[in-house]
């Protein structure tokens, strides 16, 4: 294997989406486009990655990190000005590259590695990535001789009605032999209408040179879309989501309703789980086997465990075990560790806080910055008082404690193991072991209180 090189095609401003945000940063189910591109070419073997920026370069590399490396195209002067951008970095160097658009993040890494082994074999100098597409309008045609190697690629303005009438388009991704591809740069011209340095350019160059060009042809014409508006945007969506959602079900999830379910490219499933509609599952979230997932329940960056039943429920950046009972209308905030066999009930809000192995908090209360221990039962309308109006304080519950409905523990407090806490009771104070806790004011029955009223009146 050859090395081989990545440059993605990141600086265009996509006036046409008519943004604020850059349009390479636009999400596909909930993924900038630029990052599905960039993930893609990772699953292959690339020895280096050069993305061009320009438009919103620090937010490009403030999502890509450490995956690649930049290079700065000031001014946009077309796409083979953009490739030359990379040159301090790659020229001169021996191997295979890769040129693809970062607005196509459907393109799967399949398909590049696919492509870069028929350019190899074929040992041309540059190989066009091609798609049939049935309606071809707008698109580069390919033009190829009688061996099956390219021609030419000729624009669809420019394009005869014999060579229009040619299914077979250039996607704008393509391999080239790293060397020939920066000596055919310095030969582009920007002589056209638009006074641009176009990259098709480089595979006429390098025909005149007699060098071999051919082409390779995904079977998918839907991978190949590049994303300019928002009606291209809206579709890359809808594919991606088909997708995702396909390839889950394969795997042996049911999805109850596939085109009312919303899931993330990096979530993982289990088997045998069922999701309900109208649930979005969103980012690292990893969910096990044998749960359930809704109806109209949102998940996001959560590590679920299995056999576990999230109902109209909301639960974002936590830890679930297994067996555990959620909702409806449960919401579990961030850094929330809710441990096997739990119950979170209706109207629970759950924030950082640690909830042990067999403990309820079965309806209509708040949770927040607590340790509770196992087999607590948390009865209903009882609240963690943690903020003073500054800053906030832990609430710990141990294992085998009872919590009385409609009770306030202002932290910081403790209630120590097998404590009780009457119904009504507002706790300041540590409760001991075993101990009962009553914090509540006497109650006074005003006989005849009514009759007074009324005589007044």
């Amino acid at each position: 294997m050859s090395t081989r090189y990545a440059i993605i095609l990141a600086a265009g401003q996509g006036t046409r989406m008519k943004s604020k945000l850059y349009k390479v940063l636009h999400p596909v189910c909930g993924k900038p486009m630029v990052q599905h591109v960039v993930d893609q070419i990772s699953k292959l073997h690339i020895d280096e990655m050069v993305t061009i920026i320009g438009h919103g370069a620090e937010k490009v590399k403030a999502q890509l990190g450490t995956q690649s490396q930049y290079a700065l195209q000031e001014s946009q002067l077309g796409t083979a000005h953009a490739v030359i951008q990379a040159k301090e970095m790659l020229a001169g160097k021996f191997g295979v590259t890769l040129v693809v658009c970062g607005d196509t993040p459907l393109i799967k890494a399949e398909t590049m590695e696919a492509l870069f082994k028929h350019h190899e074999e074929m040992n041309a100098k540059a190989t066009v990535l091609t798609a049939e597409a049935i309606d071809p309008t707008g698109y580069g045609r390919v033009v190829r001789n009688q061996q099956g190697f390219v021609e030419k690629i000729v624009e669809h303005k420019d394009a005869s009605d014999q060579e229009r009438s040619i299914k077979e388009i250039n996607t704008g991704t393509y391999c080239f032999d790293n060397q020939a591809l920066f000596n055919a740069l310095e030969q582009v011209s920007n002589d056209n209408v638009q006074g641009e340095y176009y990259l098709p350019d480089v595979i006429e160059i390098l025909k005149k040179q007699g060098e071999i060009v051919t082409a390779f042809q995904t079977e998918e014409f839907e991978e190949t879309l590049g994303v300019n508006d928002r009606v291209a945007l809206s579709e890359a969506e809808r594919i991606m989501k088909k997708r995702i959602n396909e390839t889950h079900m394969r795997n042996g999830v049911t999805l109850i309703d596939p085109l009312s379910t919303y899931i993330g490219p990096d979530v993982e499933i289990g088997q045998d789980t069922v999701i309900y509609p109208g649930t979005t599952i969103s980012g690292k979230t990893v969910i096990g086997s044998e749960c359930v997932i809704g109806p109209n329940s949102e998940i996001k960056d959560c590590q679920i465990g299995n056999e576990t039943t999230i109902r109209q429920s909301v639960s974002h950046e936590s830890s679930i075990g297994s067996r555990v009972n959620i909702g409806p209308f449960a919401h579990i905030r961030p850094k929330s560790d809710i441990h096997d066999e739990v119950k979170i009930g209706n109207f629970v809000e759950i924030k950082k806080a640690v909830f042990g192995k067999g403990s309820k908090a079965s309806h209509l209360s708040y949770i927040g910055d607590a340790e509770v221990g196992k087999d607590v039962n948390i009865g209903c309308g009882s609240i963690t008082v943690n903020y003073d109006g500054k800053n906030k304080f832990l609430t710990t519950i141990e294992d085998d404690v009872f919590i009385g409905c409609n009770s306030n523990l202002v932290a910081p407090v403790t209630v120590k193991k097998g404590a009780y806490v009457a119904a009504g009771s507002t706790i300041t104070s540590d409760v001991p072991e075993n101990a009962l806790s009553i914090a509540r004011a006497r109650q006074v029955n005003k006989e005849n209180y009514v009759d007074k009223l009324n005589y007044k009146k």
